[in-house]
């Protein structure tokens, strides 16, 4: 029989909260929901909460800073999104509603949505513009490579400057280029070689960002906000090389240039040594060219005034001579200066073969081997030493020892307690000693005490 109304005890309203609250948890585990974003708040707390809600219905949201903070883009009203959460009840209010842990947007082309608002963002802001973007060195010199250690990328830029360029200096900063940890080495890697720049320890020409080719995820490290304003706000001219010819990621818009692919930015960087010759044999030709169009003209100069003197023939004779000797004067320069030119480059292959890391090595490995045998022969004469030293010890103790005194007759008398008799007066009658004499010990009773007389 039901009890009557009177007799069912009464919940209070906490009660009644925490009993719903415990029911839902323990009836759903973790749920995935997809809908459209209704009202939308972000707390100074930075707690999200917003509405989730389709043609029917519609549930309250939470979405806590530790977990936003993970989310590419902050979502707005009207977006669609698909969530992941923990089904809960808000006791303050009675309310239904999810915790969500993960948030995405919903449907195909989710990450290009998102590449397209950041990048809408960051270009409103002016990050894109030419006018904030620095020229970058014809030939550079130094060239700090932040990628993978292990990459394809890394490979083909030492290729490409080896061949080209191969005086130049290439400082890699290691960093995983794909994965939750990327954005943040990026930005770290960024930071640091700047630092050294600042500071004069790493003077860098220029600075190139990149991978290789690969999907939208896995190229999303390059898409990251925050990798985006490390690149604008470096004081090292930038070169993104991300993927390949077809790839884009914001990290090309905000560098200072973009390079289709890593190969392509060890060139833009770089002036073939075959192109230095050619340029210096196309100077060299103008020079000659210039030069001789001046002496034509002196030399036409110079027959005007001939036609115009009076059997001038000495004076013209002269100069007819100054002219030649300046041509030939001026065809030896040049090809002095053509060969120096050459030397030079000669000489600076020369030091770059004498600096190969082969002919360090194998110096130090012959110094090491010096450092052994004068540290071994060292060592040698230092126990020679000290063994000639022992002996010498092991003889003066041998001749002050009390062995050799007993040698020579004496004895050392001694009680049964081991005390040394040194003053007949110490002993009494019958007392048992031990005499100890060169070869064996004597032990003898007392029969007569004699003390010496004062």
């Amino acid at each position: 029989m039901l009890g009557s109304p009177q007799t069912v005890p009464a919940l209070s309203v906490s009660e009644l909260a925490r009993d719903a609250k415990n029911l839902l948890e323990a009836h759903f585990d973790q749920v995935r929901v997809e809908g459209e974003i209704g009202d939308f708040t972000a707390a100074s707390s930075g707690h999200w909460y917003f509405t989730l809600k389709d043609a029917s219905a519609q549930v309250r949201c939470a979405m806590f800073r530790g977990a936003n903070s993970r989310v590419k883009v902050r979502p707005g009203k009207g977006d669609s999104v698909k969530i992941r959460a923990r089904v809960t009840l808000y006791e303050g209010r009675g309310e239904f509603q999810l915790v969500v842990q993960h948030l995405e947007p919903a449907g195909d082309g989710a990450l290009q949505l998102a590449f397209e608002q950041l990048k809408n963002k960051l270009q409103a802001e002016g990050l894109f513009d030419a006018s904030r973007k620095a020229s970058l060195p014809p030939a550079a010199r130094r060239v700090g490579v932040i990628t993978s250690a292990t990459g394809a990328a890394l490979h083909d830029i030492l290729s490409v400057l080896a061949r080209r360029s191969p005086m130049t200096e290439v400082f890699l900063f290691p960093v995983p280029v794909q994965g939750a940890d990327a954005p943040e080495a990026l930005c770290r890697a960024i930071r640091q070689a700047n630092l050294l720049h600042s500071a004069g320890d790493l003077p860098l020409d220029v600075l190139i960002i990149g991978r290789g080719g690969g999907s939208l995820e896995d190229l999303w490290a390059f898409n990251d906000e925050q990798v985006a304003r490390s690149i604008a706000a470096s004081i090292i001219p930038t070169v993104s090389a991300v993927g390949h010819e077809v790839d884009f990621s914001i990290a090309d818009f905000t560098a200072d240039q973009r390079a289709a692919t890593p190969s392509a930015a060890a060139e833009l960087v770089s002036i073939d040594q075959s192109e230095w010759m050619q340029q210096f044999d196309v100077a060299g030709r103008r020079l000659t060219q210039t030069m001789l169009q001046k002496i034509r003209l002196h030399r036409q100069g110079i027959a005007h005034m001939h036609a115009r003197l009076r059997n001038p023939s000495a004076s013209v004779q002269q100069q007819r001579q100054r002219v030649d000797e300046s041509e030939r004067r001026l065809k030896v320069a040049l090809q002095l200066k053509l060969q120096q030119q050459h030397q030079q480059l000669k000489t600076l292959n020369s030091r770059l073969l004498r600096c190969h890391p082969i002919a360090t090595v194998k110096q130090r490995k012959q110094e090491l081997n010096a450092h052994r045998s004068a540290l071994s022969q060292q060592m040698t004469q230092k126990l020679a030493r000290h063994r000639q030293s022992i002996a010498q010890y092991e003889r003066l103790l041998n001749g002050l020892g009390p062995t050799n005194t007993l040698s020579r007759g004496y004895a050392i008398v001694q009680t049964q307690s081991g005390e040394l008799v040194r003053d007949a007066s110490q002993l009494t009658l019958s007392e048992r000693l031990n005499i100890r004499i060169h070869q064996g010990e004597i032990g003898v009773r007392v029969e007569d005490i004699t003390p010496d007389k004062e």
